[in-house]
C-alpha cells in the first residue's frame, strides 16, 4: 500500500515520526512517503491522488497539511488523523476523515497506525 505521511512543518520529524516509521513494520510492508525526509519537497495534487491512505499527524496546526488533507478527500483516499496525547488536533478534521487516533508516544503511535492500517485490509 502507498502510504503518505502529512505533518506539521514545526515538529521534530525525523525523531519524534520520520525515525520510529523507518524502523517499524509498517516500513517493511509499506511504500511509505514522509516528504521532508531528504528536504523540503513540493507535494502536488497527483501524488497525493496517487497514494492508497494518508496518515496526517495533526498534533501541531498546518496549512500546508490542510490544503493536502482537502485534496485527499477531493480524491477519495482515506485519511487516518494521529495526534499526540494534550495537543489540540484541528476540529477541521472531522470534516475530512471519521479515523482519529491520540497516541502518548512514538512507539504508541506506530503501534496504533499498523493495528489501525491491519484492520483496513
Amino acid at each position: 500500500m502507498k502510504i503518505f505521511v502529512t505533518h506539521s512543518s514545526d515538529i521534530n520529524v525525523h525523531e519524534d515520526l520520520y525515525q520510529p516509521i523507518r524502523e517499524s513494520e509498517l516500513n517493511k510492508k509499506h511504500d511509505i512517503k514522509l516528504p521532508q525526509e531528504f528536504g523540503k519537497e513540493t507535494i502536488t495534487k497527483e501524488l497525493i491522488q496517487s497514494q492508497d491512505f494518508i496518515i496526517a499527524e495533526s498534533s501541531m496546526p498546518s496549512t500546508g497539511s490542510g490544503i493536502e488533507l482537502g485534496w485527499a478527500d477531493m480524491y477519495n483516499v482515506p485519511i487516518l488523523n494521529v495526534y499526540k496525547k494534550n495537543s489540540k488536533s484541528s476540529s477541521s478534521l472531522r470534516y475530512v476523515t471519521d479515523n482519529h487516533i491520540e497516541y502518548i508516544d512514538s512507539k504508541d503511535m506506530v503501534n496504533k497506525i499498523t493495528d489501525f492500517i491491519d484492520n483496513q485490509v
